[in-house]
């Protein structure tokens, strides 16, 4: 797994080991960000299921202001701070470890409204609705942030009240990437 574009371009990430955190395929993180264009200069990111970090470190990479990453396992958040460290993205990467599901009170104390914010959750969890309820409730987002979503084909976004409008959708083999706007 590598950084795909930007001025990180080729450098690798590391993974972490197990089936517990599914990184976002190159090909697919590509096309997301072909997707997103100059969306991405200048962004305040959110990750969500951050992972290895590899949403949040290619839009930093692509021109990003600042990334903000929020996992919950030890595994992830260790490997997460090995690849800012590795990439020197310290001054514009923060690692918070915090259990999405529960709430985001982790960020409202941090004064940051987002712009982008990328959301991966394991698949088959059913955790896209209350993730999106708690990321509404945080109220940490800019009316028309634009919110990335990766999931199985196998389990299509919840019909919702909250104020997230899709906007395009695509198919990568099992995974849908969903591309919400927040309409509020």
């Amino acid at each position: 797994m590598r950084i795909i574009g930007g001025e990180l371009k080729g450098r690798k990430l590391v993974s972490v080991r197990g089936s517990h955190t599914r990184p976002t395929m190159d090909r697919t993180r590509e096309a997301i960000f072909n997707i997103l264009g100059p969306r991405v200069r200048g962004a305040m990111v959110l990750d969500l299921f951050a992972g290895t970090g590899a949403l949040g470190i290619e839009a930093i990479s692509r021109g990003a202001e600042r990334g903000f990453f929020i996992d919950t396992h030890k595994q992830a958040i260790s490997v997460l701070q090995r690849n800012i460290n590795a990439f020197s993205l310290e001054k514009k990467a923060t690692v918070i470890q915090w259990n999405i599901l529960k709430n985001l009170d982790c960020i409202q104390s941090l004064n940051y409204a987002f712009n982008l914010a990328f959301m991966d959750p394991p698949y088959g969890g059913h955790l896209i609705e209350p993730s999106l309820s708690n990321l509404h409730r945080s109220r940490c987002l800019e009316s028309g942030a634009r919110l990335i979503i990766e999931h199985s084909k196998f389990e299509p976004l919840p019909e919702s009240d909250l104020p997230f409008k899709l906007m395009d959708q695509r198919h990568y083999g099992k995974t849908l990437v969903s591309f919400l706007d927040y309409m509020l």
